[in-house]
C-alpha cells in the first residue's frame, strides 16, 4: 500500500504535459531555436529580424511584461481595398487562427501574441508557420493553416 500511494504522489507531482517539461521559455530558448532552424538571424537578444520563405519576420519579447510577439508585413495600407477589409476581419474570427491580421504604422501585418513563458517551444514554431503562412495567403485565402475553425461560412 506504502509504495501504491508513493506511486500514486510521483504521478501527481511529475509534469504532465511536454510544456510543463520544457520549463519557461526564455530569449535564451528563443535564440537557440531560430539559430537550430534559420541560417540568417539578425538583431539582439529579444528582437530578432529573420526571413522564412522569402518573407521578412521580426520577434520581439518584453521579458518584464511577459510578452512576445511575431510579426510579418503584408502590405501598406494605402494599397487596400475595401473588401480587404471585411476578408481580414472574416479571417480573424475563423481562418487566421493563432496569428491575426493587424495595422499598425499604415501597414498591414500577421501578427502572433502570447505570454512568452508560457510558450512552448513547439507552440513558437508553430507560431512562426502562422504568421508566415497568414502573410502568404492574404489576397487568397486568407488562412494561417489548412484548418478552419468552426467550418467557415
Amino acid at each position: 500500500m506504502k509504495y501504491f500511494l508513493l506511486l500514486l504522489l510521483s504521478f501527481y507531482f511529475l509534469p504532465s504535459t511536454a510544456q510543463e517539461s520544457e520549463g519557461k521559455m526564455t530569449n535564451v530558448k528563443m535564440w537557440k531555436i531560430l539559430h537550430e532552424d534559420f541560417e540568417d538571424v539578425q538583431g539582439q537578444m529579444g528582437n530578432w529580424q529573420l526571413k522564412v520563405r522569402e518573407r521578412p519576420v521580426l520577434i520581439i519579447t518584453d521579458v518584464s511584461a511577459n510578452r512576445m510577439r511575431i510579426m510579418s508585413p503584408i502590405i501598406e495600407q494605402k494599397e487596400l481595398k475595401d473588401e480587404h477589409y471585411k476578408l481580414m476581419l472574416e479571417a480573424n474570427f475563423d481562418r487566421a487562427l493563432d496569428s491575426k491580421y493587424a495595422l499598425f504604422n499604415t501597414v498591414v501585418w500577421s501578427v502572433y501574441t502570447h505570454p512568452l513563458e508560457e510558450l512552448s517551444g513547439s507552440q513558437f514554431k508553430d507560431a512562426l508557420e502562422q504568421v508566415v503562412t497568414l502573410s502568404e495567403n492574404f489576397g487568397g485565402s486568407y488562412t494561417s493553416t489548412d484548418m478552419v475553425f468552426g467550418g467557415g461560412n
